[in-house]
């Protein structure tokens, strides 16, 4: 991968023009399993998201396991509108076969707005920064040709995740939040 990130596997060749509709498959790199979401995942993930110091820059509190639930039955069903992909991962280590956060993107023709979340027991490790960039090459080798997030001013972490992943910081900001673009 030319951004010396880890190389993805998994990756497949691109979406045919005519396609509307991304899918999230497994793929992983050398230390992460990126799983498509499953509502079975929300009891785990509750605990995975239970520290309020996730919430400092987004807002909200933890979920429950039974808000999780609705929520991931919600985002694997998707959006239901055409030309639109709810495309959701939780990351597990391979290690130890541990859930320790998540990915995202939503995907609108060849634009994919993505998100990641990691606990804070698994950060300082890299583990955010491998899994945003398995999820840009593994978005790109899917058709998306413009990849976009939103960061806080004040999240530094995720400005440098977002950075490795290849987006550069516009001026832009956007409900309290720059815009990134690749």
């Amino acid at each position: 991968m030319a951004s010396g990130g880890p190389a993805v596997e998994g990756a497949a060749e691109p979406l045919d023009a005519t396609v509307s509709k991304m899918i999230a498959t497994r793929f992983g790199t050398d230390r992460l399993a990126l799983l498509p979401l499953r509502v079975e995942y929300a009891e785990t993930m509750a605990k995975v998201l239970s520290d309020p110091v996730l919430y400092t820059f987004t807002g909200g509190e933890p979920p429950t396991a039974d808000e999780l639930s609705e929520r991931y039955r919600r985002q694997v069903a998707g959006p239901g509108r055409p030309g639109e992909s709810w495309l959701n991962w939780v990351i597990s280590t391979l290690q130890d076969d541990e859930l320790i956060g998540y990915v995202q993107a939503t995907v609108i023709g060849d634009e994919a707005e993505i998100a990641w979340v990691l606990g804070t027991a698994w950060q300082g490790r890299g583990y955010a920064r491998e899994a945003a960039i398995a999820l840009v090459a593994w978005l790109e080798a899917h058709g998306a040709r413009r990849v976009i997030a939103h960061v806080h001013p004040d999240h530094a972490a995720s400005a440098a995740i977002a950075a490795a992943a290849g987006l550069r910081r516009t001026d832009l900001l956007e409900d309290g939040e720059y815009l990134w673009v690749r």
